[in-house]
């Protein structure tokens, strides 16, 4: 095995390329040292990131806030300006792992593991981010929500990599919010989650919404018929009582050791609502 730490964005994506074998990425490594030692992977080339400045900060933008792709999510929860804004992808965050975890995982590494139960994942898509991709033949910017095609892959081509996760800056009068079962309270991962952002008009009135369920399908789910429930309302049990029927609606999930199709698909619902009233009281909606 080969070892690289390069200390420039091109530099991985030209190793990455060129690379004969399998090559991996090393940010936090939660995942990837866990699957090497399982002998799951037996990588030829692993690139080190975390030498790289512009994946080590979270930067406050003209236009919102970048978060490099080995700024570990403990320190997101450090960060006040971007607790301020984005408390539900700081929340959903937080929520990975232990705290050990903590100090090593990344966001960017959430989102390119590639699971339908990732933590930050519907938050980051409710929260309209994009990832910031360098490849050999340049960059470019896409939606958090067309990055992951199903478990385990990607739509990251070869010798491509994430920099940094961007988020926009909110709406004035926007909440978000995050929330997942799981049965232990911790270091456990989701059942089913729902990740709610929205904006609010005069008289509280939801001007914009999106949507979102984890663990309910191969990827992420972006469900427009739950924000076009709420919005126009000021949530009252009619709205939410739509909301949740969507919700449910756009399920897909399988039957596993930790909750039945049937179970996954009330319980999204039921999610869909308490974080549409805590994103609604945290934009200050009464």
């Amino acid at each position: 095995m080969r070892y690289e730490a390069p200390t420039s964005s091109k530099a991985v994506a030209d190793l990455m390329a060129n690379a004969k074998g399998s090559a991996f990425l090393l940010a936090g490594g939660t995942d990837l040292l866990v699957r090497m030692k399982s002998g799951a992977i037996d990588p030829e080339l692993i690139v080190d990131i975390k030498r790289i400045p512009a994946t080590q900060a979270i930067t406050k933008t003209a236009s919102g806030f970048k978060i490099g792709a080995g700024v570990p999510c403990a320190q997101l929860g450090r960060d006040a300006a971007l607790v301020k804004a984005w408390p539900g992808v700081v929340e959903a965050a937080n929520l990975i792992g232990s705290d050990q975890v903590q100090g090593r995982c990344t966001v960017a590494g959430n989102l390119c593991n590639a699971s339908p139960a990732a933590d930050s994942v519907p938050a980051m898509v409710a929260a309209r981010a994009k990832a910031a991709i360098v490849g050999a033949g340049g960059r470019r910017s896409v939606a958090v929500e067309k990055v992951v095609t199903g478990p385990g892959r990607t739509s990251l081509e070869k010798g491509e990599f994430i920099e940094a996760i961007v988020l926009p800056t909110p709406a004035p009068k926007s909440g978000d919010a995050y929330l997942r079962f799981t049965p232990r309270t911790e270091m456990d991962i989701a059942v089913c989650s729902a990740a709610v952002n929205l904006t609010l008009g005069p008289k509280g009135v939801v001007t914009a919404a999106r949507v979102v369920l984890g663990a309910v399908a191969p990827t992420v789910v972006l469900v427009p018929a739950a924000a076009k429930a709420i919005i126009g309302s000021t949530l009252d049990d009619d709205a939410l009582a739509n909301l949740a029927a969507a919700c449910e609606a756009a399920c897909a999930p399988i039957d596993d050791k930790r909750g039945t199709v049937e179970f996954r698909t009330e319980v999204a619902g039921v999610l869909a609502r308490r974080a549409a009233k805590l994103a609604y009281e945290r934009a200050g909606g009464k």
